[in-house]
């Protein structure tokens, strides 16, 4: 008769014994990670870093501690010409640090001179005569401001034709077209919102406070109708940069959740970014009411070349349709290894120094060709990749099929075609990580707005953030190009829309500051 404890009945038999206490083990490892998950979520570092490579360097942080407490013997010393005192000082640089725009900033001369009754000598009564200054510098911040542009059209008509009776031809002068048809915002205010909010991660909230401090008060409805209307505006520019994105030979793309009011509690709506190569160097970002794979499958539409991205299965029908080589990402691979650490320590180890050594190879790649760079994956990161295929087959028979670390390694086994692609293509990245980093524009947003009020708001977030993003990527400043794009917009010709493309601009804007610093002959 069995022996019953709660809910657990104990076999008899020393086999099915054996294999309860191995089930329970199995259990009982899962529960703890899932613990240790919830841990590092809350208390611990994002990095992806195994807790031996801790244990090294708090060892090294100790022996520091150890060795700073042990008195110092003077006679130990080496012989120096300054002080024992000056030696345990922390010498600092003179002069100007991290200043690099230092000369590019404008400037402002203040001259200060003495009066006519400071300059007598006190010895003789006689002037002094000015014989050099001192200068210094100074780096002073001047808080934005409200203007009030006042527009007057001036209207003109024919007197002679009125006098006649006839029509007098009125015709009034034109000014520049509103960015908002008989909006009070101008481009300069309404860029500098939407890079706030977009770019700088502000809630509209917080702006409403620092407009009041400045003088002018602009409610955060309001400015949320501004940037749908802008959003509006530039739509047929992120139509175009997504157009171009679906050209790429690469198109790496991540997912994350981004939470939209509902009646009862929020829903959670997703925001997808698609990152194109360098040949189209945009990043596009496209919002939809859940997970599903319309989402992707409505997006790249005809795309057929190469798709980065993690193991999520709703890409499956997308690439199967459109005949798309998917890629694998070592990151996720490496992180899902990392994250069944404590379960078996041993083959983590093993098994992240493995990946590593791949990493090793494509630092030597890095600012290769592309057929160079695959040429050393080939040569090199071939015979990494089945050592480590062979170890992982090896370590897969060894665990319990609901291992956690058997999860991890069937995850590797899983992807382990889109896992190799890399080494068939040098253009394709290792791992999906340039499209994870645009995520955290996402994840940061969320943080500070909580959510987006309705799909047209998550179509102005999604708009806005591949603005924005893709001139950070051009490394352009945001709030400058928007200023300039909304003043051209509403009457550029749509011929010239590739014009105003953030790299385009770039080239251009480089080019008219290149010819104002010349010299005139």
């Amino acid at each position: 008769m069995g022996i019953a404890s709660n809910s657990i009945t104990l076999p008899e038999d020393s086999a099915s014994l054996r294999a309860l206490v191995e089930q329970l083990q199995v259990e009982l490892l899962r529960v703890q990670l899932e613990l240790e998950r919830y841990k590092k979520l809350y208390y611990g570092p994002r990095a992806d870093r195994l807790h031996s490579d801790k244990d090294i360097a708090q060892m090294l942080l100790n022996f520091a501690e150890e060795l700073s407490q042990k008195p110092i013997n003077k006679e130990d010393l080496p012989p120096a010409s300054e002080p024992v005192d000056e030696l345990r000082r922390v010498k600092r640089r003179k002069g100007r640090r991290n200043m690099a725009n230092f000369d590019n900033l404008p400037v402002t001369t203040h001259i200060y001179e003495l009066n006519a009754e400071e300059r007598l000598c006190p010895c003789c009564g006689e002037t002094r005569k000015e014989i050099g200054a001192d200068e210094s510098w100074q780096v002073e911040y001047m808080p934005g401001h409200f203007e009030r542009l006042h527009h007057v059209r001036k209207k003109y008509a024919c007197a002679s034709c009125e006098t006649n009776g006839e029509n007098p031809n009125i015709h009034a002068a034109q000014k520049p077209e509103a960015v908002i048809d008989k909006g009070l915002a101008g481009p300069g205010l309404l860029s500098y919102i939407v890079t706030s909010k977009f770019s700088d991660y502000l809630p509209l909230y917080r702006l409403e406070d620092i407009f009041a401090r400045q003088g002018f008060e602009i409610s955060r409805a309001t400015q949320s109708v501004w940037c749908g209307d802008v959003a509006d505006l530039v739509e047929p520019l992120y139509e175009l940069m997504a157009n171009r994105v679906r050209t790429s030979h690469v198109v790496a793309t991540d997912d994350t959740i981004m939470p939209m009011q509902s009646k009862e509690k929020t829903a959670n709506a997703r925001m997808w970014v698609y990152v194109g190569d360098e040949s189209q160097p945009y990043n596009v970002f496209d919002f939809t009411m859940d997970r599903g794979r319309d989402g992707p499958k409505r997006f790249l539409k005809d795309y057929n070349q190469i798709l980065l991205a993690d193991g999520y299965a709703g890409y499956n029908g997308v690439v199967v349709g459109n005949a798309i080589t998917r890629a694998g990402c070592w990151a996720h691979m490496k992180r899902k290894i990392i994250d069944a650490e404590k379960s078996a320590p041993d083959i983590a180890q093993e098994a992240v120094e493995r990946v590593r050594a791949l990493y090793a190879v494509e630092r030597q790649a890095k600012d290769a060709s592309v057929e160079r760079r695959l040429q050393l994956r080939r040569e090199q990161s071939a015979t990494l990749l089945a050592e480590l295929h062979d170890r992982l087959l090896e370590w897969k028979q060894q665990l319990l099929p609901k291992h956690p670390m058997s999860e991890a390694i069937n995850y590797a086994l899983g992807q382990w075609q889109e896992l190799n692609v890399f080494c068939a293509d040098g253009a394709v990245p290792i791992d999906n990580n340039v499209s994870e980093r645009e995520m955290k524009r996402v994840v940061l947003n969320r943080k500070n707005s909580l959510f987006v009020g309705n799909p047209r708001g998550g179509r102005t977030a999604a708009i806005l953030s591949s603005m924005t993003s893709t001139c950070r990527r051009q490394n352009v400043d945001p709030q400058l190009y928007l200023t300039q794009l909304l003043v051209n917009l509403p009457s550029l010709p749509i011929s010239q829309l590739p014009t105003w493309l953030p790299d385009q601009w770039k080239i251009r804007h480089a080019a008219q500051l290149d010819s104002l610093q010349k010299p005139v002959p």
